[in-house]
């Protein structure tokens, strides 16, 4: 009986959850604190900080520890399919319609003009992030720009880009720089 209303609690989370791990939380809450009592409002807490420290998408994660609480490893088991089993099919569904219609001009058209979107998004993103590299909150000016972060920025936009190099890899070296400069020249 635990297995089934764990299942159908994170059916419940995964279905309603639009917006991203954090909009399922109160979800998550409402499920396992409020209606079930699985969790006090402490453990609550405790499991929102696990979530959002394992590598893996908070919901997933929230409903794993949740499960595994609750029943075991068959209760994380049976927690995680619930959580994920709503997006897995309407990702199957919208698959097979894609498939299915994928010579309709109409829908190839729906999609090129969603392609642009989608770049535009992840480049005001970057943006974003860039901006907030170089000039670290501050108001955008010459005076302002952060030399360091930019020239690692650059170096490693072209170490990525022209000798095609383990992102990781630059992620590392790029963090040991910082630290290295920054200390030797206390920034």
């Amino acid at each position: 009986m635990i297995y089934l209303e764990l299942l159908l609690s994170f059916i419940q989370v995964g279905m309603f959850s639009i917006g991203g791990g954090y909009a399922a939380m109160p979800l998550i809450q409402a499920q396992v604190v409020t209606k079930h009592g699985w969790l006090t409002m402490s453990e609550f807490t405790d499991l929102i900080t696990i979530a959002e420290m394992t590598p893996g998408p908070i919901a997933v994660n929230s409903a794993t520890f949740v499960g595994i609480r609750i029943a075991g490893i068959p209760g994380a088991v049976i927690a995680t399919i619930g959580c994920i089993l709503p997006s897995c099919l309407i990702v199957s569904l919208l698959f097979f319609i894609y498939y299915r219609y994928k010579q309709m001009s109409a829908l190839q058209s729906v999609l090129g003009s969603l392609r642009p979107a989608v770049v535009a998004l992840i480049a005001a993103a970057g943006l974003s992030i860039l901006k907030l590299v170089a000039f670290d909150g501050a108001e955008v000016s010459f005076a302002n720009i952060h030399w360091l972060e930019c020239g690692i920025f650059l170096a490693a936009f072209l170490v990525l880009r022209i000798w095609k190099k383990n992102p990781i890899l630059v992620m590392v070296c790029c963090g040991v720089v910082k630290l290295a400069v920054g200390s030797l020249f206390q920034i």
